[in-house]
């Protein structure tokens, strides 16, 4: 019995021996399925096959070797190494134990040390990585989100030079390939290359990936890892954070080329890119924008008004060059792009000027109306002038208000601000002492009653004057106009109360004038009353001079009429006479002298009407009606007569 247990634990004890054996080979199986050189993986995969093999062929029986291959199926997954890393995860190694342990000051493990990784796993099934001496986290991939970008800071490689704040950029695949990263010179800390947006498998061991919604936890604001957008109309102003010190002298970087708008920052330092104010701005678009390597100030482009041009004054650029010509003395001109005043000014639109280290000086080309006096235009350039106080030749002193009206054009702005700075120094500089001191000398060569009296002939002179003055400014004087004029007080009330006295002599003038008119009017008038009668008794006058002579002309006609129709008369009488005496001694021859003279006495009575017997008779004799018979007869009588009348009628 012992004989037999003996048996049975060395059969067992074989058996274990085998599966050992067997563990070894699947075990160096994995090994010889990791990652590595083709050698080193053909030595393990030798190995491998001669331990199982071996462990196969000096098995007991085909119970053993079942045993056997049943273990290996069964332990074949952790002896093997197996790790299955999926499609949304990056595996991230931890080396348990090595031969050999890292560098000092090293922190990724590049030849097998013990420590973290520096290759990671990428999806798929993964051989060789036991338990015993590997563990393996399953971590998830990068993604950064439309719209944004991620800072990466490295938590192994060189240290960063102490002129630099930010690590160069090496080629290592967006930072995905930790060796690469490493062997080609990575720097540890703040990187300047970024992640734009999409997936990226990246070993959190060495990189820790900043992102929007993680910016909190480092001391960043989630606006910082947004994509820099630049809204339309407005300019980019840029200070980048790292590079070589401005140059003493200037006050920003000058112009770097092939940098991409700042997003290429590597290439930006490469070629000697300073850090600071920058020169070149950002226009209008999305940008993306390392924030540890640049700012970005967000300001209105420079907008030139319709009738302005914009002079600009450059402080940063090329050399200075004089462009202005031997001819103008008075300041100095440079080309677009060099420090100095620009030769060519801006025109109207809108312009991506970098206000901070260029200063545009707007020229009005339009016609500029200046006021001394008590109001100013909307471009408030007169506010510090007033009316001129002068003094004239006979000692009074008094005020003028004057406009002046320039123009500058647009060619010849520049040469305006490089003489003398500003518009706003023209006037107070140029316009203001020419102005005013010419006024106060044409003042003192005449009096204030000369002054006010040929204003016109002062007002031709002064344009002649100022005009010649500003051409040498390169400023043309349009016009010159004299407004108000306030003379002394005292002076205007003795030549107010002369001037009344002249115009109250006029007015009595013109009163008498207009009295002696009245009377010739009225006398005038009268005698227009009056003509009509005057006519009336020239004509009365006329008509009776013609009565007279017509009445003496009728006297002696009538007179001559009288002498003849007398002495007609008379021979008429005569010969009537002579007749009736013929006839009377006719009728008495005939009829007698008796009956031919009652003959003659009754047709005288008939012929004068004279009746002999009364229409009425009226008698008292008895046997009469008498006084009753005469009446009725009167009525009779009287009825008869109206019959007659109504018949003639």
């Amino acid at each position: 019995m012992t004989a037999t247990f003996a048996s049975t634990f060395a059969s067992a004890g074989t058996l274990c021996a085998h599966l050992l054996l067997v563990a070894a080979g699947l075990v160096l199986a994995g090994l010889a399925m990791q990652q590595r050189q083709l050698a080193a993986r053909l030595a393990f995969g030798v190995a491998a096959a001669l331990a199982i093999g071996s462990s196969l062929i000096a098995a007991d029986g085909w119970f053993d070797r079942a045993v056997l291959m049943a273990g290996a199926v069964v332990f074949a997954p952790l002896l093997l190494g197996i790790v299955v890393i999926r499609e949304n995860q990056v595996g991230v190694v931890v080396k348990k134990f090595a031969g050999r342990s890292l560098p000092a000051g090293q922190f990724i493990a590049l030849d097998g040390e013990a420590g973290y990784q520096a290759d990671t796993l990428p999806p798929g099934v993964h051989y060789g990585y036991g338990f015993w001496q590997f563990r393996v986290a399953r971590m998830p991939v990068t993604v950064i989100a439309p719209g944004e970008i991620a800072c990466v800071v490295a938590a192994a490689g060189a240290s960063i030079p102490s002129e630099r704040l930010l690590a160069k950029i090496v080629t290592c695949d967006n930072f995905q390939d930790a060796r690469a990263f490493l062997t080609g010179g990575g720097e540890k800390g703040r990187q300047v290359g970024i992640l734009t947006a999409g997936t990226y498998r990246i070993n959190p061991a060495l990189f820790t990936v900043i992102m929007a919604e993680t910016a909190s936890d480092h001391g960043m604001v989630p606006a910082q890892l947004l994509v820099t957008r630049i809204a339309p109309d407005m300019v980019g102003i840029v200070t980048t954070l790292d590079g070589a010190p401005i140059a003493p002298g200037d006050i920003a970087g000058g112009l770097i080329h092939d940098h991409d708008n700042f997003q290429n920052a590597q290439s930006f330092l490469n070629d000697g890119g300073r850090r600071g104010l920058q020169e070149q701005v950002l226009l209008s678009g999305a940008w993306n924008l390392n924030p540890w390597f640049v700012s970005v100030e967000q300001v209105p482009m420079l907008n030139i008004p319709i009738g302005s041009v914009g002079v600009v004054i450059s402080f940063v650029g090329l050399a200075h060059e004089d462009v202005s010509g031997a001819a103008f003395k008075h300041g100095d001109l440079v080309n677009v792009g060099h420090k100095g005043v620009w030769v060519t000014p801006l025109y109207p639109g809108k312009h991506p000027v970098n206000t901070r280290v260029m200063r545009t000086e707007l020229v009005p080309t339009t016609n500029i109306v200046l006021n001394w006096a008590n109001r100013t235009e909307a471009h408030h350039y007169d506010d510090k002038l007033s009316s001129i106080t002068v003094r004239s030749r006979d000692g009074f002193a008094f005020n003028l208000d004057v406009a002046q009206i320039i123009h500058v054009g647009a060619l010849d702005a520049p040469k305006v601000i490089s003489r003398v700075g500003s518009m706003q120094n023209l006037v107070d500089h140029v316009l203001q002492p020419i102005v005013g001191n010419y006024f106060r000398n044409s003042a003192q060569h005449h009096t204030v009653l000369d002054f006010l009296s040929a204003r016109s002939d002062r007002q031709s002179e002064a344009a002649a004057h100022i005009r010649t003055a500003l051409a040498a400014y390169d400023v043309q004087a349009i016009d010159t106009l004299i407004g108000d004029i306030t003379p002394p007080a005292e002076l205007m009330k003795t030549q107010t109360d002369r001037k009344i006295a002249e115009e109250e002599k006029k007015t009595y003038e013109i009163q008498e004038a207009a009295q002696r008119q009245r009377q010739e009017l009225v006398k005038a008038t009268a005698l227009a009353n009056i003509q009509q009668q005057i006519v009336d008794a020239d004509q009365g006058v006329r008509i009776a001079e013609l009565h007279a002579q017509s009445a003496i002309k009728s006297a002696s006609g009538e007179a001559e009429s009288t002498r003849l129709r007398a002495l007609g008369e008379a021979d008429a009488i005569r010969a009537t006479g002579n007749a009736k005496a013929e006839a009377y001694r006719a009728g008495v021859e005939s009829l007698g002298a008796p009956n031919y003279t009652l003959m003659q006495l009754t047709q005288t009575l008939a012929e004068k009407n004279i009746r002999i017997v009364p229409d009425v008779s009226v008698t008292g004799a008895a046997g009469t009606n008498g006084l009753l018979d005469s009446m009725l007869g009167l009525l009779v009588r009287e009825k008869a007569d109206k019959k007659v009348a109504q018949t003639s009628a």
